[in-house]
């Protein structure tokens, strides 16, 4: 057996998957940034926007809920899920077509390119929805898999139509919006006839279950929009109060954060599951050590990487970002990000685990009471210190509160300690680093 399949596992393909989508998504704006007008990119951004808070609502309200249901049940009960799924899928994509037919029949502007958004958003939101549900149904399933080819099948057709349109020289907005449209369909269609979606399912509803998963889902939901804004409150606030270059200099730490966004996405996809069997079993002790081990591995692992990024933040701004932002302010926002890197991890599993545990509104009230501290420190800073630096140091605050109240609200239902996550984390990390190196030495030794 080659050393690539003995490294090949759940954890390897759920941080594969998790990784296509950024690292694919940024090759394909640069590409768009090199090839559209200024105007048509920025208008292209603003699709990009429009759609994802669109697809953040639909996500949010379904996606959690559906793992949370469906891992770990009967077969009749998996089935009955992914058809309630279906149906308030259709639904919620339903009231966001007619609330875009509605803007595109009032729109007073002439922008073409915005009237190309109004015209195609609806359609694309439709096509999605096929893909997006085969998604969530093989996360709970564990095929991380076929997630990582559907991922890949999705934005490597995008990429490949881009590619095609620039060597072409037909690259505008217009075209980018088609090809946009034509890879996600493909995508949807392929789902549908090899099974993926379960799209017959449908049949099997319930509006007992339907009602179960949109209570569920009116939480998680107000998780995810109010997870949105967090991300982006910072740039909302920055933008009207300092200058455009500066704005430049603090979006471009947020976006090297996505070094530690994509194994904590991965870590979560495979967590998820293995924890939701876990609740369908009422097994409060395997929940409470899956959320420990994967939060503490993730915090021992990530520490040594925001230390190694603390100490050459303005090397790696300077290779990725270009001379001119050598040494600017850029380098230091990055090292005060890498102050709150430990609590990541942590924040984010004890939101997910009150989540499974059926206590969504708690989670919710987690982030909602985030957003409120970081925007609240934000504006603070700004007025007091009237700097950049200010802003990046109220994120520290922000995840502060939000890891203190997700502790104190899951000590009320587990039973566990913060040191616990730490001790747990090192001895997890210590005994997968020594099967992984293992596994090389045996490779070498049958050579």
């Amino acid at each position: 057996m080659s050393l690539f399949k003995k490294l090949i596992n759940k954890h390897t393909l759920s941080l594969a998957t998790n990784a296509v989508l950024p690292v694919l998504g940024m090759v394909i704006l640069s590409l768009l940034a090199h090839r559209l007008s200024k105007g048509a990119f920025g208008n292209y951004v603003f699709f990009l926007i429009i759609f994802t808070l669109a697809d953040t609502f639909r996500t949010g309200f379904l996606q959690t809920s559906l793992i949370k249901f469906y891992s770990g049940s009967t077969p009749e009960r998996m089935r009955n899920i992914s058809g309630s799924t279906w149906y308030l899928g259709f639904l919620i994509t339903t009231v966001f077509a007619v609330v875009n037919l509605l803007i595109y029949l009032v729109y007073p502007g002439t922008d073409p390119d915005i009237v190309v958004t109004l015209k195609w958003f609806s359609l694309i939101y439709y096509c999605t929805l096929p893909s997006a549900v085969s998604l969530w149904i093989l996360q709970a399933e564990e095929r991380f898999d076929k997630m990582f080819i559907l991922q890949l099948m999705n934005q490597g057709g995008f990429l490949i139509l881009v590619v095609i349109l620039a060597f072409m020289g037909r690259s505008d907005f217009n075209t980018t919006i088609y090809s946009y449209f034509a890879a996600n369909l493909l995508s949807s269609i392929i789902c549908i006839i090899i099974g993926w979606a379960k799209v017959k399912t449908i049949a099997a509803k319930s509006w007992a279950t339907i009602k179960e998963m949109a209570h569920f889902g009116k939480y998680s939901v107000g998780t995810s929009i109010s997870s949105y804004l967090l991300r982006s409150s910072d740039t909302l606030i920055v933008k009207p109060m300092f200058s455009p270059d500066l704005l430049a200099v603090y979006y471009i730490p947020q976006r090297l954060m996505e070094i530690f966004e994509i194994p904590l996405r991965a870590f979560i996809s495979t967590a998820l599951p293995a924890m939701s069997a876990a609740v369908q079993r009422d097994d409060k002790k395997y929940v409470t050590y899956i959320m420990k081990k994967y939060a503490g591995m993730l915090t021992m692992a990530l520490t040594p990487i925001a230390i190694i990024c603390f100490a050459g933040a303005d090397l790696i701004i300077g290779l990725i970002f270009g001379a001119k932002y050598y040494h600017s302010d850029a380098g230091n926002i990055f090292r005060i990000f890498m102050c709150y890197v430990m609590l990541l991890p942590i924040d984010r599993f004890f939101g997910i685990t009150l989540d499974i545990i059926g206590k969504p509104h708690l989670n919710m009230i987690k982030v909602f009471l985030m957003l409120t501290v970081n925007v609240v420190g934000d504006f603070t800073g700004i007025f007091i210190f009237h700097s950049l630096y200010a802003v990046a140091v109220a994120s520290i605050f922000t995840f502060f509160s939000g890891a203190i109240f997700g502790y104190w609200a899951l000590k009320k239902h587990l039973q566990f300690k913060i040191s616990d996550i730490f001790v747990l984390g090192y001895i997890e990390l210590k005994e997968l680093i020594a099967v992984v190196l293992q596994k090389i030495k045996g490779k070498q030794l049958t050579e």
